[in-house]
């Protein structure tokens, strides 16, 4: 299973090192208060977006998305208060001078141009515009400001921008048809969708179940030792070796490590992102999806099918396999396979979060902390990398490269696949609440280390750190969605909120009990011999 291995490694540190923002929406900002941007009497809205609903001939047509300027009069936010106006293109097109006609209240859509926007604005409304929707040149959107030195702002009329896609559909509608007319206005976004709460379920949920499995697992390979140990054999294996041969405990060096590669490994995503690039990306998310889908699997249906999983077959390439594996693996692939194809239609999202999902599990089964020093360094490691590529990367590449990455921009598709999403059901927006795998990945690590020293210590519930663990991530996930919010939808590390609740719960508490110096350095509980920790741990489970 040698090229298996290798595969899910590969795709493993690609999805570690996408440690991104837990929250996001496809259609970008609702509301953004840029302090670039010069403020002034006149020149003070917040950038909205701004829904521009077409009518052609009276049947409901095209919608579009453009986005307010800093001066004129806000847009209503509710539909039934937004009037259906009569659509007219400017003429001059850019409506630098004034127009040639007089409008009826219209809707007035010109074309950028070369003069100021407000000059535009001003134009508009002497010859009686309702409302300006200004075309930029450009496919993306643009924020329109004043200059610090105007005087003229005196503008009573809304301002929109539309991308260059939307304006030519607009125009192609006023050359085609004898009426068309449009209304504008910017619904805003609910303070706490219900995606989010699952969301936060799922997060907490996969953690649960990977850590009581880790748990497990290490509890089964402490008792094939004491086994040995019964039966007095001279060479005992190592113990990650007993019917654990997979398990990999990192040391601080690959703590350390993991932030350099994760690094590099981003701004070459970043440098290379591309229709093609991200293509890479669903095929190694199908591998490390598929290998983790056949591992749950695999361990879940051999509590019924016990022989099938315990008798092995010798597949060239591959290595010995069981029957079990081998009936399980075609589904996986095809599974992944039918992802892949249709990952971009509205229901992908789930088949997406199942491969996620199985792929976190299954790491955290395979990848240990051996001991609290490990885990700080780990974790404060990533707590520095996720603060540095969302904000402190502003500095350096003009844009956040964490969020840039996450939503997959300048690559045609919506998004990177190393994500958890859940569509927003009740946004007007639409869009995604998404979290990365790495703000699950990394957290688990620790907090599957705690139930395994619980389990070995023989600690009750309400005296193990497992409890507060989870708990403590819970709360962290909690405050960043919290911060989301307050932060009108713009992109937040997870990490920042939740090292400090998870790790600081740990360190706190395995001081004021005396376990630190253990948890620290050893990771295990002391005692005598691992037989009678093992009868302890039997006695208590």
């Amino acid at each position: 299973m040698d090229l298996q291995k290798l595969c899910f490694v590969i795709t493993v540190t690609a999805v570690i090192s996408l440690v991104c923002y837990p929250s996001s929406v496809t259609a970008g900002d609702i509301v953004h208060d840029d302090n670039l941007a010069p403020k002034k009497p006149g020149c003070e809205n917040d950038f909205v977006l701004v829904k521009v609903q077409t009518w052609v001939d009276g049947v409901e047509d095209a919608e579009f998305v453009g986005v307010g300027a800093r001066f004129g009069t806000t847009i209503v936010s509710k539909e039934k208060n937004a009037n259906q106006i009569r659509l007219t293109l400017s003429d001059p097109l850019d409506c630098c001078s004034a127009p040639k006609h007089k409008l009826d209240r219209d809707v007035i859509m010109v074309h950028r141009g070369h003069c100021k926007f407000t000059t535009k604005a001003n134009n508009a409304e002497a010859a009686g515009a309702s409302a300006l929707l200004i075309i930029n040149n450009q496919k993306e959107l643009y924020k329109m400001v004043c200059e610090p030195d105007e005087t003229d702002l005196d503008i009573h009329i809304p301002a929109v921008m539309l991308p260059q896609d939307a304006g030519s559909s607009l125009e192609k509608m006023l050359l085609t048809n004898s009426s068309v007319s449009v209304q504008l206005y910017s619904p805003r976004r609910p303070l706490v969708d219900i995606a989010e709460v699952f969301l936060w379920l799922m997060a907490v949920g996969t953690i649960l179940c990977a850590s009581y499995w880790s748990a497990w697992s290490a509890r089964e390979a402490a008792i094939e030792q004491d086994k040995l140990l019964k039966d007095a054999v001279d060479e005992i294996p190592n113990e990650k070796a007993v019917g654990f041969s997979t398990v990999v405990d990192i040391n601080t060096t690959s703590a350390v490590l993991f932030v350099v590669i994760a690094s590099c490994f981003l701004v070459i995503l970043y440098k290379l992102m591309s229709y093609w690039f991200i293509e890479l990306l669903v095929v190694l998310f199908c591998i490390g999806g598929v290998e983790g889908l056949q591992t749950c699997l695999v361990a879940l249906l051999s509590r019924w099918f016990k022989h099938a999983g315990e008798s092995y077959i010798k597949v060239p390439f591959f290595g010995p396999l069981s029957y079990l594996t081998l009936a399980v693996a075609p589904f996986c692939i095809a599974f992944a396979v039918v992802w892949a194809v249709y990952r971009t239609v509205s229901f992908a999202w789930i088949g997406q979060d199942i491969l996620g999902i199985a792929l976190i599990i299954t790491v955290l089964q395979i990848v240990h902390v051996p001991n609290l020093k490990v885990g700080t360094v780990l974790l404060s490691c990533a707590f520095l990398y996720d603060i540095f590529w969302v904000f402190v990367s502003k500095k350096v590449f003009h844009e956040s490269v964490m969020i840039v990455v996450a939503r997959g921009d300048r690559s045609g598709e919506d998004g990177i696949p190393m994500l958890l999403k859940i569509p927003r059901l009740f946004d007007p927006w639409g869009g995604y609440s998404i979290i990365g795998f790495g703000d699950i990945l990394l957290p688990g690590l620790l907090i599957a280390f705690s139930l395994r020293y619980d389990w070995l210590a023989t600690k009750s519930l309400r005296a193990g750190y497992f409890p507060w663990a989870m708990l403590a991530y819970g709360l962290g996930l909690l405050v960043t969605y919290v911060a989301l919010n307050l932060m009108d939808g713009h992109g937040q590390p997870a990490l920042l909120y939740i090292v400090p609740f998870t790790l600081g719960t740990f360190l706190a508490l395995g001081k004021k009990r005396g376990d630190l110096r253990v948890l620290w350095t050893q990771g295990e509980p002391e005692t005598p011999c691992s037989h009678v920790r093992l009868q302890h741990s039997e006695e208590l489970n």
